[in-house]
């Protein structure tokens, strides 16, 4: 990999696209070196932690180089292409390690300043302070009143005066989090005392046990399952991206919060009624109208019948968050994964409203497409396992929430109605909820008022 000398060529780096995350793969180039790009033209897409996310460029000029092939995974702040914005020819030189680069000249007086865009990015914030770092003042040219005025801000290590906080770019400050060193005791390599990971790892090898110090390895198990792996008759697939933060998440749920899961079976023929006569309605026109549309509505008006159900809990503080607001899950299966995407304020949404945010949130699931942001915040969810023929399920909450309604497959079935043995539509309702802020009784009146009104669609009316 290389790295341009012309100061008309920009780099562009990956950018922190979810909120925190501190790297992502690259799925799919839509530029080659010498391709023309304009600014705000999409020139990759890459998959986090969250999503699926497409990157556009902040630049007008030429495709000079592509750092990373199709399937790495670069931490977030590394240049991952170069665009000449002349379009005039540079010469390439070896490459600085990405979190020791150094710093640009200054350009002489005669030569055009950069664009005054400041290009505001999936996850950028705009920047109004200069790029360059400031020199670290070295502790002993400190002034011998400041000495004296940090003499008793001890770190606790032989009662060592507090240094300054190590530079390290995010990634690099993972890497020693990971490996469980402190920043504070690792030598810079880097340009103005920024630590490298190279660095952090020279600070492990120099604290690890000597050779005649080392416990005897245990003997390497990972050979013996390649040896026993049968290629023509078994795939292993990688686990990453969205499938390995939600297997993550999922794990942390279930041995976190006390799950505690009700059911009800509902005769929701008069819904099924109400469903077809809905798509008849002017007012729904252009519009899905589906059983979820009122299963979603169905619960809003539980949970404003009943909003101690809309909370979650805060371990750190020891205390129960209330939500003033519903931002209404919808579990989505889409090629990498299950993702909880929500419509925000959804209970403030009219019937249609909420069919239109419905649909767009399912087509942008299905195309991967949804973004980290409409992922986040959630308060309550829906998972229709329904629509794979499934009666009900035991669903896992979604993180951060305090419960979540799985809604099983509507079939006709024989159904006492009316002193009379007539078929009609039932389906099966699970609602699992926290058992540290829900207690059964509430978590039973949310269910029951949820199978109230798909048994009795006017409740929408008279609940409302």
């Amino acid at each position: 990999m290389t790295t341009m000398t012309d100061a008309s060529v920009r780099e562009f780096k990956m950018p922190d696209v979810g909120e925190g995350l501190t790297e992502a793969e690259i799925l799919k180039w839509y530029v080659q070196p010498g391709d023309t790009v304009t600014d705000g033209q999409v020139v990759c897409e890459v998959e986090t932690a969250k999503a699926a996310v497409e990157l556009p460029i902040p630049y007008d000029g030429v495709v000079r180089e592509l750092h990373f092939p199709e399937g790495t995974t670069v931490d977030v702040g590394t240049v991952i292409i170069a665009v000449d914005v002349a379009g005039g020819a540079s010469v390439p030189v070896p490459a600085a390690p990405q979190e020791s680069e150094p710093e640009r000249p200054e350009a002489p007086a005669a030569e055009p300043e950069a664009p005054a865009r400041q290009p505001v990015l999936v996850g950028y914030g705009v920047a109004t302070s200069a790029t360059r770092r400031r020199p670290r003042k070295a502790p002993e040219t400190a002034a011998p009143e400041a000495a004296r005025a940090v003499q008793p801000e001890l770190n606790g290590r032989g009662g060592v005066p507090a240094a300054p906080r190590p530079l390290a770019k995010p990634p690099v400050r993972k890497l020693a989090k990971d490996l469980g060193v402190d920043l504070a005791t690792v030598t810079p390599s880097g340009p103005d005392g920024v630590i490298t990971r190279e660095d952090v790892h020279a600070a492990v090898t120099a604290t690890a046990p000597g050779p005649e110090a080392a416990a005897p390895l245990p003997a390497p198990a990972a050979p013996a399952r390649v040896v026993t792996y049968d290629g023509a008759r078994e795939t292993r697939v990688p686990v990453k991206g969205v499938r390995k933060a939600t297997a993550q998440a999922m794990v942390g749920s279930a041995f976190t919060a006390p799950h505690v899961t009700e059911f009800v079976t509902v005769d929701v023929t008069r819904t099924m009624k109400l469903v077809e006569e809905l798509k008849q309605d002017k007012e729904m026109q252009g519009l899905r109208v589906s059983p979820l549309l009122l299963i979603a509505k169905a619960l809003l008006v539980a949970v404003k019948r009943h909003p101690d159900i809309n909370a979650s809990w805060d371990e750190a503080a020891q205390e129960i968050v209330l939500k003033h607001y519903v931002n209404l899950g919808i579990a989505a299966a889409t090629p990498r994964g299950l993702i909880v995407p929500n419509i925000k304020d959804a209970h403030l949404k009219t019937l249609p409203q909420l069919a239109q945010e419905l649909s767009d949130l399912v087509s942008t699931a299905r195309e991967g497409r949804t973004s980290p942001a409409a992922m986040q915040g959630g308060t309550v969810t829906i998972t229709n396992v329904g629509v794979f023929g499934v009666d009900t399920g035991t669903p896992i909450l979604n993180p951060g929430e305090s419960a979540i309604l799985a809604v099983g497959a509507i079939k006709l079935q024989p159904w006492v109605h009316k002193g009379k043995v007539k078929p009609r539509q039932v389906t099966t309702l699970a609602l699992s909820f926290d058992h540290r802020l829900v207690d059964g009784e509430l978590g039973s009146k949310v269910l029951a008022d949820v199978a109230a009104v798909l048994e009795q669609p006017k409740r929408l009316i008279t609940w409302a």
